[in-house]
């Protein structure tokens, strides 16, 4: 069988010691995150996408190997295995080509082959087998054909004998490996998607109106048209399929399966690749190929939703602030609730701003009481119905502070179905959902990533076609870049809510739970070490999340850093060398400069750990994300109808699509910047250009209220 370890180096371009480690790592259950941080040394720095795809790679080609054994057991049994068929089933890389070499020899419901071998017509589709060469002894089928004739076995002429051999010589040419192959490879190469939509949908009534007449090669597709055409189909409101040249596929096969130059033998032979081709053929390698362009959109779709998501998740914290969060309404009145500096819950109000005068007053005074009573540093205000009109009573409420918080919009999406959730549930058994609701707007503000990760990704607004893909595949990249995220970032140990600690390295939801219990039952972690005492937190599950977990103002300054416990004895050797104590070589940056690395690398640690300890206390306990920024909407902008074309506004773009970016600008609807509009340069992928959660300055090119489409443009706009 194949050396798996061998091939991966060679693909993914790493030396063999890089994958042997890494993958023994893994073996033994380390996560990518701890891998990529803490085990430089053994991996030769292999980094979390490296790790990724070696993990992925290695999944598939295992999962191929498994495979190939079942597959040469069963045609071994069958005593058909060949030392050529052996060969090529060994040296097979995809499972595609896998399968093709199976396909003649894998059990088979009853076919019309099948039912003809039955009758005993396959030693007549043998006989005209041996016509098809070059110079036949005898081209008599009618004759041979004859003898076959049995009341007993059904078959009545010789006609219908031939008929059945053909079938059972369809049968084998539909099952040939390179046959189906080139086809396969035609159609990719060659073939054109074309859709159309339903006569029962007049024009400009649909919003796949781009697919009406739609027409482009299979190869050139991009993944977000061949997701729409799939929704489109699935919502039964327009067709498509693949076509192709298929006089010239015909002829292909001609040129490969028919030797002899005698007529009658030809147009048999012809007439049966003609009917292999379009009942045994044609629908099931079409269906192949728009699953292979399928299965590859999904993959593009759910990349661009991980970056969308890890740019979300990653999102400047405004800080741990005392907060007022507001969950706008109309008839239902606004809810109010304050948060502290932890994102502990104090108090709820609804206020109605957007009803009678007295009313207005009312909440005017009722939010001016909170602000004081609380010291609110922080507003935010969810971006959903009656936002803008929040917004701008917000306004004027501030104009009559001295100190005025900081107020911000903020996305929403998801926030009702965590409001829902079971996690809420446990959270705030005795609020409201739509408390929750405001208290969730509110801790997305002050740290968008403890908050998020409540959620599940599909929920908070930022992929592509997320209900389209493939959900286990979607799954299990959300999963990885929100684990991803978590580590990147650390963990205070003691605020974490149990959902953000099951993200961290090593962390299982049990042991999460039991974090939060044993902290609650004990008071706050006074250091890292305490950890060994939760309930099923061993040794190894220690090793993974320590360095990850953070504790501020404990014993040890190191456990507020990503030093792991593991190099804490190396630590204090360069402390007591730079002749500082423990407690303050997080505050020598200098100092730490002059240190010779080289002094201290030993047969398990070497300079690349070495560098991130220097790195990290040089700035101890630092957030890595960005400073925080906000965007401001336009005044007297609320409704789509309030636009114009040629506006400049300001606004946060929330998605970003392989054809473009959607922004936020304040009317209850994003707008699209097509990819064509971002920049005054050409744009291959909008990912180079722009982010979730950035905030940009756009100009309004067309506003289509019935359909609620506004397009956009980021060209010759000073940002």
């Amino acid at each position: 069988m194949l050396n798996i370890p061998q091939l991966l180096a060679t693909e993914l371009e790493l030396k063999p010691y890089q994958v042997q480690n890494a993958l023994e790592l893994l073996a033994e259950g380390a996560t990518v995150p701890f891998i990529a941080r803490y085990r430089k040394e053994r991996t030769g720095e292999m980094n979390e996408v490296q790790l990724r795809d070696l993990a992925d790679r290695y999944t598939y080609l295992t999962e191929i190997e498994e495979r190939k054994s079942v597959i040469l057991k069963a045609i071994a049994e069958q005593n058909k295995l060949t030392d050529d068929l052996k060969e090529k089933i060994i040296s097979c890389l995809q499972k595609t080509e896998l399968e093709d070499l199976y396909l003649p020899y894998r059990p088979k419901r009853r076919t019309r082959a099948t039912i003809a071998r039955e009758k005993g017509l396959q030693p007549l589709a043998d006989f005209i087998k041996s016509l098809n060469v070059k110079n036949p002894v005898s081209s008599s089928l009618s004759e041979e054909a004859a003898k076959y004739v049995s009341e007993t076995q059904e078959v009545t002429s010789a006609d219908d004998a031939l008929k059945g051999a053909s079938d059972i010589l369809a049968e084998e040419v539909a099952e040939k490996a390179d046959l189906r192959a080139y086809i396969r490879d035609y159609l990719l190469e060659e073939g054109l998607f074309v859709s159309r939509i339903k006569d029962d949908y007049p024009e400009g009534t649909t919003k796949f109106e781009m697919y009406r007449n739609y027409q482009i090669k299979v190869k050139n597709i991009a993944p977000h048209n061949l997701l729409a055409l799939c929704r489109g189909e699935t919502e039964g409101i327009l067709k498509f399929d693949v076509v192709f040249e298929e006089d010239l596929l015909l002829s292909y096969l001609e040129s490969q399966e028919i030797k002899t130059k005698v007529r009658l033998i030809r147009d048999f032979y012809q007439a049966m690749l003609k009917d292999a081709f379009n009942r045994l053929m044609k629908n099931s390698l079409i269906s192949e190929v728009i699953a292979e362009k399928k299965t590859y959109a999904d993959i593009e779709s759910i990349k661009t939703f991980e970056i969308n998501l890890r740019e979300l998740l990653l999102s400047a914290p405004a800080g741990m602030k005392p907060t007022m969060a507001l969950d706008p309404g109309f008839r239902t009145g606004c809810k109010v609730a304050i948060i502290d500096q932890t994102g502990k819950f104090l108090e709820y109000q609804a206020v109605f701003p957007h009803q009678a005068a007295e009313q207005r007053t009312k909440a005017a005074q009722t939010i001016k009481n909170l602000i004081e009573k609380y010291q609110v540093d922080l507003i935010a205000i969810g971006n959903g119905t009656a936002s803008r009109e929040t917004d701008e009573f917000i306004v004027q409420v501030l104009q009559t502070l001295n100190r005025k918080p900081i107020k911000v919009m903020v996305n929403e999406s998801g926030a009702s179905i965590y409001s829902a959730s079971k996690v809420a549930l446990e959270e705030f058994p005795d609020l409201d959902v739509t408390v929750r609701g405001a208290i969730s707007i509110g801790r997305r503000l002050q740290d968008p990533l403890a908050e998020l990760v409540k959620i599940d990704p599909k929920s908070i607004g930022v992929g592509q076609y997320q209900h389209d893909v493939d959900q286990k595949l979607l799954k299990k990249k959300l999963d990885e870049t929100v684990e991803s995220c978590v580590n990147y970032v650390g963990v205070d140990l003691n605020t974490a809510s149990k959902e953000l600690l099951t993200f961290v390295s090593g962390i299982t939801p049990t042991v999460a739970n039991n974090i939060v219990a044993y902290r609650n039952q004990y008071g706050a972690f006074k250091n890292r070490r305490q950890l060994l005492k939760v309930p099923k937190l061993g040794p190894k599950a220690f090793e993974q999340a320590a360095g990850f977990l953070r504790i501020r103002g404990g014993d040890n300054p190191l456990d507020n850093t990503a030093v792991h416990p593991e190099s804490y004895t190396l630590v204090e050797a360069i402390a007591s060398d730079l002749s500082v104590p423990l407690n303050q070589v997080t505050q020598i940056a200098e100092k730490l400069k002059k240190a010779d690395l080289k002094k201290y690398v030993t047969d398990t640690v070497g300079e690349p750990t070495l560098r991130d300890i220097l790195s990290e206390l040089e700035k101890p306990g630092r957030d890595p994300r960005a400073e925080f920024k906000y965007a401001t909407f336009k005044e007297g902008i609320k409704e789509i109808s309030d636009l114009q074309e040629g506006m400049e506004l300001e606004g946060i773009i929330t998605n970003v699509a392989n054809f473009g970016a959607f922004v936020d600008i304040g009317v209850h609807q994003d707008g699209l910047v097509h990819i064509s509009q971002l920049a005054d340069r050409f744009v291959d992928d909008p990912k180079k250009v722009v982010k979730v959660g950035q905030v940009v300055k756009v100009r309004v090119l067309e506003v289509n209220a019935k359909l609620k489409r506004i397009s956009l443009s980021m060209k010759v706009v000073k940002q």
